[in-house]
């Protein structure tokens, strides 16, 4: 059986797929103001600040850091459906400095959906746990009509290697190791605004583990990491600069796009997770002359995004020579200021 031809469209049984998906940040931020677990002296990372994952210490020498990552179908195709929900899980280890060691199955299915689909969505994505250099042991499975797939995943970190999104520092530079625009060409294509070729370009970057980024940042000692997922640039950059107690200031000229992203934000196309996005992160974004369509590549959630890198100024060059040499993808977008805020010119 032909799994990427079947009759049966993974989309097609859900509501919105990948990290757009999300439940509203701005909804998410009043549901926990509060709520924090009791104090911990090993705790590293909780909820106070949130991040994107809970660390903690074991001794002097080893923290676990741990994750749960699960959505609706973003692509028809279930090998890749699997490959993505599992990336998206595993780059949360990733954007902590640590390294993935074990992850379990997060799984609902329709009883309908055949057999054959299930077995690709669960050997894609034990596929993309061994490349990550992890194991996948297990998982819980229930009955849904709508599919969802993603795992909880756990790795290891030295507790002085984590990376926070509360470090960034004025002087900072900022890069970006994916391009935008997973949202904007998920969203055409299901509406017929985009080619296969473009979804082809989207699915790669979202196959793409942030392991090789990570491992040339780790002996760089960042101030500041996260992955550019859901909440899109903006809110991952807000969450940033106001966690830090930072201004981040963007070029828009800067931003990077995946092929036909931007010709689908100037045709009108906008992803479900926008608007949600813009309350979130709107109140705290000042553009300053920005054209409309880097706008709302900056609100597009992202699934299996790349990393959002907040680094000394004087350490630029040598990540970039890096990256360079190792062939992987970096944009340096803007800077970290005195102030508070985004401001995108």
């Amino acid at each position: 059986m032909d799994l990427g031809s079947s009759t049966v469209k993974l989309t097609d049984l859900a509501s919105c797929g990948g990290c757009a998906a999300k439940y509203s940040a701005a909804r998410l931020e009043e549901l926990l103001r509060g709520f924090v677990p009791l104090d911990a002296e090993d705790l590293l990372v909780g909820l106070a600040p949130a991040d994107d994952a809970a660390v903690y210490r074991l001794d002097d020498e080893r923290a676990l850091i741990f994750t749960l990552d699960f959505f609706p179908p973003v692509v028809d195709d279930p090998a890749d459906y699997g490959a993505i929900a599992a990336t998206n899980a595993l780059n949360d280890v990733f954007a902590m400095g640590g390294s993935p060691l074990l992850a379990l199955s997060i799984a609902a299915f329709p009883e309908s959906l055949p057999t054959e689909m299930l077995a690709a969505i669960f050997a894609a994505a034990d596929e993309q746990v061994r490349a990550a250099g992890g194991l996948l042991a297990g998982g819980h499975t229930i009955r849904d009509e709508e599919p969802k797939y993603g795992l909880a995943v756990l790795g290891t970190v030295r507790p002085d290697g984590v990376w926070p999104k509360n470090g960034a520092r004025p002087g900072d530079a900022l890069f970006v190791t994916k391009p935008l625009g997973t949202g904007l060409i998920m969203t055409g294509y299901k509406r017929g605004s985009a080619g296969t070729q473009q979804l082809e370009r989207a699915v790669r970057w979202m196959r793409t583990l942030n392991k090789d980024a990570a491992n040339v940042l780790r002996p760089l000692e960042p101030n500041a990491v996260t992955d550019v997922t859901g909440f899109g640039l903006f809110g991952h950059a807000h969450e940033v600069a106001e966690r830090s107690g930072v201004r981040i200031r963007l070029e828009s000229e800067r931003f990077p796009a995946i092929d036909g992203a931007l010709d689908l934000a100037r045709s009108g196309v906008r992803t479900s997770g926008d608007p949600r996005n813009r309350e979130f992160a709107g109140p705290h974004v000042e553009l300053d002359g920005v054209p409309e369509t880097l706008d709302v590549l900056g609100y597009d959630p992202q699934t299996a995004g790349g990393l959002l890198v907040s680094l000394p100024a004087e350490r630029s060059a040598t990540l970039e020579a890096e990256f360079s040499s190792r062939r992987l993808f970096l944009r340096r977008i803007g800077r970290v200021e005195e102030g508070a805020g985004v401001v995108v010119q």
